[in-house]
């Protein structure tokens, strides 16, 4: 379909690479897959190798961060990059469509979205799920920023750098000299500004967009 189109596979299990690998080799002819089990291989590789669609996890041993893509980049610019995650696309795919990555979509999408995905990106489009376009939309519509973290004040800046980094309630207290009750208070809205109702997922989405 497309001539001789070099696809570099990314994921620490074989079983999802070679499963893609078939999938992809069902309907596009003249293809030639590459494998890397973590991002350094996927660095090797780019070193050594031309390829144009890369099919990138994002927790991938070595790399496990949005400046992946950057730094895939920086060494093929005009390489593809398509974010095939099993994360949840609202919370993930917008960060890293907007740190430059071509796609983004979820590992539990049916086969032929994976085909139609790798397709739509050598083509030179952008792919990702409608779900993810009508909160671009709704956002766009809102007014609201693509980091979320930029709707947080500076002391709720700090509290929630805290707290990502393991910090308990008194901790902070004792470290930022307010009172407990404060830092709950603070929490709240952290938890509310940021769309979360855990730690985990705090931490997740601190992580994600303080890069």
């Amino acid at each position: 379909m497309f001539g001789k189109h070099k696809i570099l596979l990314a994921d620490d299990h074989s079983v999802v690479r070679r499963g893609v690998a078939l999938i992809l080799k069902e309907s596009l002819s003249d293809i030639e897959i590459h494998h890397a089990a973590d991002f350094p291989g996927v660095i090797s590789k780019l070193k050594t190798t031309e390829i144009d669609l890369l099919v990138l996890d994002i927790n991938l041993p070595g790399g496990n961060t949005v400046l992946m893509v950057e730094r895939v980049k920086a060494i093929q610019p005009s390489l593809k990059v398509l974010i095939f995650s099993a994360f949840d696309e609202e919370q993930f795919a917008l960060r890293y469509i907007h740190a430059g990555a071509d796609g983004y979509l979820n590992k539990l999408s049916a086969e032929e979205k994976i085909t139609e995905a790798a397709i739509t990106i050598l083509e030179g489009e952008k792919y990702i799920s409608e779900k993810v376009k009508n909160k671009i939309f709704e956002n766009t519509l809102n007014n609201t920023p693509h980091n979320p973290l930029e709707t947080l004040s500076d002391r709720e800046m700090e509290v929630a750098a805290l707290l990502a980094n393991g910090d308990g309630n008194l901790e902070i207290a004792n470290k930022l000299n307010i009172q407990m009750s404060t830092v709950s208070t603070y929490k709240h809205r952290i938890f509310e500004k940021l769309n979360v109702n855990n730690l985990v997922s705090l931490v997740e989405k601190y992580k994600l967009y303080s890069e």
